[in-house]
């Protein structure tokens, strides 16, 4: 399936404006209103679920509000109208790539197209350009929810349910409902194998200068270094090798936090630009240290500026008795070495 461009998905786009201005943008579906004569208001009350009446009214009377091109209160009207945007102040939010893009779709689910760096839920630095905060803010679906998750730098395919109802339906049958994971990652290193499958338990270590690291529990080590350990299977396929970097085919067995970077690391060919399980994991503290976060020549020693990890392909089995349906995005360059940062 070729990717196909959502035209509201790059509405998104400045994340932060001149001074520290920060512009939210709603687009407009009357299916979300009972009647034409809805206020701004009363729209914004499905996103803001949380807030009170009063809460919602201080909060939009210190914004700019503006209905299209057109200067706007809380109680105007949105009727014949397409667009609403809101215009915080002393906000910032870290620029991302707001790009996703919609690749499958039915009435209660939809698989989109995640870009890195793109946090699917809010972070710390990004509380509205999140994949969760654009799906819904962008499409009729003011209430849709993730069913799984992928990293901020890892893009591709995630799922999302629509609406309430239909995450309370999937989400507790997500392992049968995915029944395919397919990834693709750059990796540093040529394999000596062609295909290879990676099956032992993963854990984080207490004795860890990384807290969210995974590693592969060794016999060798102290039982009691590692937190919870889960079992977990990767299946390796080498696709292609250029020169010193290779594109691995990774299929998922279990789902484990860090499955692919942590096994791939294990085997001595961590994926470019990963800043936690390359490097031994320097430019992640180094990032965390910093003000100032990695500087250019960071990026040069990376190779890249996002992990190069991609969910390529996902098989959905709606039922026991329904045919797969493959949902699949553009993958990486055929040429490894059009997705490395060349030097300056």
């Amino acid at each position: 399936m070729k990717l196909h461009t959502n035209n509201s998905a790059g509405s998104d786009t400045a994340l932060l404006a001149k001074g520290s201005t920060f512009c939210l943008e709603y687009q407009l579906f009357h299916q979300n209103t009972e009647h034409t004569n809805t206020r701004i208001i009363d729209y914004i009350a499905l996103f803001t679920l949380t807030m009170e009446d009063e809460q919602r009214r201080a909060w939009l009377s210190n914004l700019t509000i503006y209905l299209d091109d057109e200067v706007a209160t809380p109680d105007s009207f949105i009727a014949d109208h397409k667009c609403l945007r809101l215009t915080l102040t002393e906000h910032f939010e870290q620029p991302v790539d707001c790009q996703w893009q919609m690749l499958w779709q039915n009435s209660q689910l939809m698989a989109v197209y995640k870009p890195a760096p793109l946090a699917v839920s809010r972070t710390t630095r990004n509380l509205h350009n999140t994949l969760i905060g654009l799906v819904r803010r962008q499409t009729p679906h003011h209430s849709a929810q993730l069913l799984h998750r992928l990293d901020i730098e890892t893009s591709g395919v995630i799922l999302l349910s629509k609406n309430s109802e239909s995450d309370r339906l999937y989400k507790p049958q997500i392992k049968s409902l995915i029944e395919e994971k397919i990834y693709h990652a750059i990796v540093h290193g040529t394999p000596q194998w062609q295909t290879l499958s990676c099956e032992n338990y993963l854990a984080e270590r207490k004795d860890s200068e990384i807290r969210c690291k995974m590693y592969v529990v060794e016999e060798n080590q102290p039982a009691d270094i590692y937190i919870k350990p889960k079992q977990s299977k990767t299946s390796f396929e080498v696709l292609d090798t250029q020169g010193e970097y290779s594109l691995i085919e990774c299929r998922l067995h279990t789902g484990r936090k860090h499955q692919i970077r942590a096994h791939l690391a294990h085997l001595n060919i961590p994926i470019v630009g990963d800043k936690i399980y390359a490097h031994q994991g320097h430019f992640f503290l180094k990032r965390l240290a910093s003000e100032w976060g990695l500087t250019d020549d960071d990026y040069q020693t990376l190779k890249s500026r996002n992990h190069l990890l991609r969910a390529v392909q996902v098989g959905l089995r709606l039922s026991p008795n329904e045919p797969l349906i493959t949902i699949r995005c553009d993958k990486f360059n055929q040429d490894i070495q059009q997705e490395l940062i060349t030097p300056l």
